[in-house]
């Protein structure tokens, strides 16, 4: 791994704590440890975080306010783990923010290789030069198209504009809220975290030239030719 990835671990169970940190760490990530959602968030706010693995069944503050909370300020990845299974409990946890869900009992294995794959889609891992393919980008504004090794990639009108207005302003840094005026306009009353949605969205549909897209913590994002 070429880039150390910080995981937080959040659950009031130090057991199970110990057993997905002794795991993670032999996979080569960086783990920090929180039993309660207000340490959680206090860590958040203090540390770099990449990823949080977070459970719903918490003393106090439960797993969904947590993610609330802090999709308010970081846009970590976060694995929901949890004993609730059911289809509104997951969907609960979409709604608030959470990027996969694993219930429990669990595989280390399985939890791992999800972590793997979160970090790779949303570019957290190195792509070292001799696994990538000869650079074929292109974004055709009259057609509204993107073009990439010459596979028409099909964007949303939301997705090809916002792709389209950072491709203007290369290596600039672009906060949510000038993103959600230039692309959802200045009467658009949601929240920043259409921003987010959209370029998870991107992201995925554009596979390693994700990486051209940069998260700039405590900013916003910025494109990378």
């Amino acid at each position: 791994m070429e880039q150390r990835i910080t995981i937080l671990i959040v659950d009031d169970e130090a057991l199970m704590r110990e057993l997905i940190a002794d795991y993670l760490v032999d996979e080569g990530y960086n783990i920090l440890q929180a039993e309660n959602g207000t340490e959680a968030l206090r860590i958040m706010k203090e540390t770099s975080i990449d990823l949080v693995i977070l459970d719903i069944m918490m003393p106090g503050m439960n797993g969904y306010e947590v993610c609330s909370r802090l999709r308010e300020f970081s846009d970590a990845l976060v694995i929901m783990l949890t004993a609730k299974s059911e289809e509104e409990d997951k969907l609960a946890g979409y709604k608030c923010g959470v990027d996969d869900y694993i219930t429990k009992p669990f595989s280390p294995k399985v939890l791992a290789a999800k972590v793997g794959a979160l970090a790779e889609r949303f570019c957290l891992l190195d792509i070292k030069p001799e696994e990538e393919e000869p650079e074929s980008f292109d974004l055709d504004e009259q057609a509204r198209e993107l073009r990439i090794q010459g596979k028409v990639i099909l964007l949303s009108s939301k997705e090809f504009e916002m792709l389209s207005h950072f491709m203007r302003h290369p290596n600039q840094v672009l906060t949510r809220d000038s993103l959600l005026n230039s692309i959802w306009g200045f009467d658009y009353f949601g929240d920043a975290r259409a921003v987010d949605t959209s370029i998870k969205r991107l992201r995925r549909k554009l596979g390693v030239e994700a990486r051209r897209i940069v998260t700039v913590r405590g900013n916003g994002y910025k494109y990378q030719p």
